[in-house]
């Protein structure tokens, strides 16, 4: 089972053939024995179906190969499996249809080569995760184990095995740190010797995977690590040293054998950007309507409970630190700053109406931003907008800080529906910030906004105030 063996390889190439076969008869039967209608009142003869068989196979085994389905190794994630197998079904589908053209083949169906590529992928990727979830069950168990070194024994070392000890599907297990500096001693694993010694102790401990995990101001070692492992045949890794505050993603590009990393760069962009705006002006109008009562409702309790306007302008930074009048309902006497000036809200505030506690608690107060962000001001998910005058002392105290403002702010966050928001850690609500803008995807929006409603009901929010 192990990468160098064929095994592995050779249970899914014969699963593919099965599936492939499976497919091409599945679609004809589906396309003319279920009643669909002909085209010409013409079906073809199953005859015909059975005869291309031989040629399906040598082309799917072609296309599946070029599209990578047989390279295996331990670290590979399911959905990259997922791009490979759409690749290797759409290159086949394109083959059938090229070479039935090509030799004027008697079995031509259209619907049939939909079905038959539908069919397939479904199928392939089925017996992939079936196949990948029993074996992550049995590595979990002690089966099929590899063994790998980390060269490095500080934090990112640390954290690199952590992360394979918790990723137990992998089934790969850290014996040991390999470190010049064996004075640091890790309290989880020992340092067996220094980076000589690393084609020994390959060899000795058959290892088959050594992750570099060294800090950046040690880079320039990276070097002497791989002349050491050049008499090895292992699998070399590289953990990059980038915090989980530095950057908004992690990109990979080549130009002329060269690879560029991008280390801060915005995942809005292209389609992204039209479906996040779109989400917003549709769900945002939707709510404007559903709430219009409870709008009305609120600005004549604000009236009758405190003199002053309903609303509240308050300036605060969005897109790239852009500033823009947030709208809120207001939960403040109308002189709540003129001796202390801007300060955060903090708990049992004085300064609140008695209507206002329950407007901030409920997050009702916040509802007018719904008109920022048909304005465009904001969107309905993303980091909570910060007033200027706290940008400007955050952005020199905390790091990174300024790369929230890589997205549009909005009404609530990944940060706030964990109870990142009030008087609390700024730099957690930054980590879970940046966490959203690495990993943003429209679910991901959905799953938030729906996370906030049912807090807002439940009034199950932390530091809300």
């Amino acid at each position: 089972m192990k990468r160098s063996s064929q095994p592995l390889r050779i249970w899914f190439v014969l699963w593919d053939i099965l599936v492939t076969v499976a497919g091409w008869l599945g679609a004809y039967a589906i396309r003319f024995d279920t009643g669909l209608p002909l085209v010409n009142n013409h079906q073809p003869d199953f005859q015909l179906c059975l005869e291309s068989i031989p040629l399906i196979l040598i082309l799917s085994l072609v296309a599946f190969r070029f599209a990578g389905l047989y390279e295996i190794h331990r670290l590979k994630r399911f959905r990259e499996e997922v791009v490979a197998v759409a690749r290797g079904v759409g290159l086949l589908a394109l083959l059938v249809m090229s070479t039935n053209f090509a030799r004027h083949a008697g079995y031509e169906s259209r619907t049939a080569m939909l079905l038959f590529a539908a069919l397939t992928f479904t199928g392939m990727l089925t017996c992939r995760r079936a196949t990948w979830s029993i074996m992550g069950r049995l590595r979990a168990r002690g089966f099929n184990q590899s063994h790998a070194l980390i060269v490095g024994s500080g934090r990112l070392a640390r954290r690199t095995a952590r992360s394979l000890e918790q990723a137990s599907w992998m089934g790969i297990q850290t014996v040991a740190y390999v470190d010049d500096n064996s004075s640091r001693c890790p309290m989880d694993r020992p340092i067996i010797g220094p980076i000589e010694d690393l084609p020994r102790l390959v060899q000795e401990l058959h290892i088959e995977h050594v992750f570099i995990a060294l800090p950046m101001n040690r880079y320039a070692e990276t070097r002497r690590v791989f002349d050491a492992l050049s008499q090895t045949v292992v699998d070399v890794r590289l953990i990059a040293d980038v915090p989980a505050l530095s950057s908004v993603t992690l990109t990979t590009s080549h130009l002329h054998g060269m690879t560029f990393i991008g280390l801060r760069e915005s995942p809005y962009f292209g389609l992204n950007l039209y479906v996040k705006r779109s989400m917003d002006i549709i769900l945002a109008t939707i709510a404007l309507v559903l709430l219009a009562p409870l709008f009305a409702l609120v600005a004549v309790l604000i009236k009758i409970v405190s003199p002053g306007p309903i609303l509240y302008r308050q300036e605060r930074c969005s897109l790239n630190g852009t500033p823009f009048q947030m709208l809120k309902f207001r939960t403040m006497r109308v002189d709540a700053e003129a001796q202390t000036g801007p300060v955060w809200t903090a708990e049992n505030d004085p300064r609140r109406t008695r209507l206002g506690s329950f407007l901030r608690a409920t997050n009702i107060d916040e509802l007018p931003q719904l008109v920022n962000v048909l304005k465009g001001d904001m969107s309905l998910v993303g980091p909570r907008p910060e007033r200027p005058v706290f940008v400007n002392q955050f952005r020199t105290t905390i790091p990174n800080y300024m790369t929230r403002h890589a997205v549009k702010c909005g009404i609530t966050g990944w940060a706030q529906v964990n109870g990142w928001r009030g008087n609390s850690s700024l730099r957690k609500r930054v980590q879970y910030d940046l966490y959203y803008i690495t990993h943003w995807n429209p679910l991901f929006d959905l799953r938030i906004m729906a996370m906030t409603v049912l807090r807002m009901l439940f009034r199950t929010q932390k530091n809300a105030y």
